[in-house]
């Protein structure tokens, strides 16, 4: 299934859709977290085309999103600067993703730094290994090539750390390339867990550093890094750095790990 595909049943009117094709993007029974919120982020700005560049989001994964769903979204409030708009997909009569979208206009900036730059460079992309080839579910060796991006294999501080880019980007604007690949490694958690067991992302919130993001051939510094993990659930950050180390996006996700 292509990218193409995968966008092309959401209309402007929104409303029911159905999407063929899905094994390339599942994650277990359910659509891939980065697919399936790049879906509600594109049935916003299709359903509400004059709205200013997106800055931040907050989304839920409710319950698995299968190929027949139903599409809301509206405009919560809209400000002369900052638009806030709901955009869900419902599945079965029942919720399986809430997105809270954030555009806003730029301002004359009253505070100005930049992010730290990113610690530990891995050196360029081009230098790396292969990783997770035959490995990891089928949203990833579907559509993403993954490359190693740190020293640490195995259990250890809860940090992974990858670099990733699509293997089709063809027609995809850097901001919803971005949704779709941010939630593509598994969490740091997983290298802090006593044994192997099974792990579901349950929300994922971010910023966006850049409403114009650039990197060289796609490629995209993505690290999870746990920051707290008991009781059966992670508590995540989530960033992601152009292919020259500057970040772009900074996220948090809970993440329940079970086993």
């Amino acid at each position: 299934m292509s990218l193409s595909d995968l966008l092309d049943p959401i209309t402007a009117s929104g409303g029911s859709a159905r999407f063929d094709n899905l094994d390339n993007w599942l994650q277990g029974r359910t659509l891939y977290g980065g697919a399936s919120a790049l879906i509600a982020y594109t049935a916003a700005i299709r359903a509400f085309p004059d709205l200013p560049p997106l800055r931040a989001a907050q989304i839920a994964f409710v319950a698995p999103t299968g190929p027949d769903v139903e599409l809301r979204r509206e405009i919560i409030r809209q400000g002369r600067n900052v638009a806030q708009v709901r955009s869900e997909i419902w599945c079965e009569g029942s919720c399986t993703l809430s997105a809270f979208l954030l555009f806003g206009t730029g301002r004359e900036p009253n505070a100005l730094h930049a992010a730290a730059p990113v610690a530990d460079w891995p050196g360029p992309p081009e230098d790396a290994d292969n990783a997770m080839n035959g490995k990891g579910p089928a949203f990833i060796q579907n559509n993403f090539e993954i490359r190693r991006a740190q020293d640490a294999r195995g259990p250890g501080d809860p940090v992974v750390r990858r670099w990733a880019r699509l293997t089709d980007r063809s027609g995809l604007d850097a901001i919803s390339e971005l949704i779709l690949l941010g939630d593509v490694l598994p969490p740091g958690a997983m290298r802090a867990m006593k044994r192997q067991g099974p792990i579901s992302s349950i929300n994922w919130s971010f910023n966006l550093l850049d409403t114009a993001p650039t990197t060289r051939d796609g490629w995209w510094l993505s690290e999870n890094a746990s920051q707290h993990a008991d009781d059966g659930y992670s508590s995540e950050r989530l960033r992601l750095w152009n292919a020259d180390g500057q970040q772009v996006l900074d996220g948090m996700q809970s993440v329940a790990v079970f086993g």
